[in-house]
């Protein structure tokens, strides 16, 4: 069992000051894989003060030094890489396969993207008689979620080294052993001493921590809606800047007519895919009435073509989803969908065929389903997916912003056509016959699935202060 006992602070791995231990589970298994310690308040201090005192001297970092350090950091990530894989595999359940050709390497690009936009960014414009400059922000708590762990983190860590800031991270509790391997690439790579602090713990105690503690400028949070609410609440006797990517119920809307033998596999990609467990997963299928029919064959056919394995052998299959309560919530949703009328396709509850441990799920299609079920309301994060009938282009439209999110959406069918109505949806990205977003692209949400964005220049620029300087010699 793998032991990740001390937090990274001010450059060096240090005791906990009264912290607890805790396992973390392997989904196949359900046995411990690894072992961390919480974190504490007094953690929580010792990792702001730290940060504190080094933004005064990076804060004047160039940004040629900073692009450098990035450059650094690239080199030994990608020397990484098998080491990252291997935690995120076995302490979430991707596929080793999988974490080490998607999970891994998403992190990486987020490196790659931002040393981009850093060398392509504008610091300072006039607006007039007005140099209005964008300068560090300060110190940055990161609190990060276990289904893209490297991803998530990675797309907080890298704008905040390329404007300068100063941050505490605390990655999620259920895989934290790929951010202790990313603490050991930055500070192999000569990040300065309190740059970057890793304190692990649970988002109750290093969470809230973070949240209200005075000393730190911006909260910068990825996961749940309700845990992201929390966040803001806790945020805001202090004022600080919150910036949330949250939840999301992303529709995929196949334009009347669609070759559906063609575009519907790539996108119900997204929803297998890291066996359902991804915020931008295009669930919720909505059908002209007139193809509702062949598109429940089409995608019954997809469904029932994905195997279930174990995290650790080499495959296109999928695995566990994280955790007990994560399983539990599906298989609710699952249920409740069956008691609510929906057409049960194929999949449903409990493990699949020959799986009496581990937190397997079944890869499931649901079809009649109508907006008020709990099926097309809920973010499920597993291996679900649901089709909801439609009457003509205003009726999908309606259907399509029909949730309180808003992350992402998909539009299957011709490209120009979805081009067209892309414009109506209420999503901070829209897919076309697709469903992942571009190296660089903006990433954030409407609505209920957050604020602010990650990625390339504009993720760079939500790390940053924005002065105006008036009065100066131009």
């Amino acid at each position: 069992m793998k032991s990740y006992l001390k937090h990274y602070i001010d450059g060096a791995w240090v005791d906990s000051d009264g912290g607890t231990r805790h396992a973390v589970i392997d989904p196949a298994t359900e046995q411990p894989v690894s072992k961390i310690m919480l974190g504490s308040h007094a953690d929580v201090d010792k990792a702001v003060a730290a940060a504190r005192r080094a933004f005064e001297s990076f804060s004047r970092t160039s940004a040629a030094d900073r692009a450098a350090l990035l450059g650094r950091i690239i080199e030994e990530y990608k020397a990484r890489i098998p080491d990252l894989a291997q935690a995120t595999s076995e302490e979430m359940g991707a596929p080793i396969g999988f974490a080490t050709a998607a999970q891994a390497p998403a992190g990486l690009g987020y490196f790659l993207g931002t040393l981009k936009a850093l060398n392509e960014f504008s610091f300072e414009e006039m607006d007039g008689k007005t140099r209005v400059v964008h300068e560090p922000l300060g110190v940055v708590a990161m609190i990060t979620p276990w289904n893209w762990p490297l991803n998530q983190i990675c797309a907080k860590v890298a704008p905040a080294l390329a404007a300068g800031d100063t941050m505490v991270l605390k990655p999620s509790e259920e895989a934290p052993g790929c951010a202790v391997i990313l603490a050991e690439i930055l500070d192999k790579a000569g990040v300065p001493a309190g740059v970057f602090n890793l304190v692990n713990g649970d988002g109750q105690t290093v969470g809230a921590a973070l949240s209200t503690h005075r000393d730190v400028d911006m909260v910068s949070f990825t996961g749940s809606t309700r845990a992201g609410i929390a966040v803001a609440q806790a945020a805001a006797a202090t004022v600080k800047r919150v910036h949330q990517e949250l939840g999301g119920k992303a529709p995929n809307l196949v334009l009347q007519g669609a070759d559906l033998a063609a575009v519907l596999p790539p996108t119900l990609q997204g929803v297998i895919a890291n066996s359902g467990q991804s915020c931008i997963a295009p669930t919720r299928l909505l059908v002209h009435t007139s193809q509702v029919a062949d598109a429940t064959q089409v995608v019954k056919s997809i469904m029932e073509s994905v195997s279930v394995g174990n995290p650790n052998e080499m495959g296109a299959h999928i695995g566990p989803v994280v955790n007990k309560a994560q399983y539990d919530k599906i298989q609710g949703l699952i249920q409740s969908a069956i008691d609510e009328g929906a057409t049960l396709v194929t999949g449903g509850t409990g493990r699949p065929d020959g799986r009496n441990a581990g937190y397997f799920v079944k890869p499931t299609l649901f079809a009649d389903v109508t907006p008020g079920m709990r099926i097309a309301r809920e973010e499920v994060f597993g291996p679900v997916a649901t089709i909801t009938a439609y009457d003509d282009e205003e009726h999908a439209i309606r259907l399509a912003n029909d949730t309180e999110y808003g992350l992402s959406a998909t539009i299957s069918g011709d490209p120009a056509e979805a081009a067209r109505i892309a414009p109506r949806l209420r999503a901070g990205m829209v897919t076309i016959n697709g469903w992942s977003g571009g190296g660089g692209a903006p990433f954030g949400g409407y609505k209920q699935s957050g604020n602010g964005r990650e990625g390339g220049k504009y993720g760079l620029a939500d790390f940053m202060e924005i002065k105006a300087v008036i009065g100066a010699p131009v």
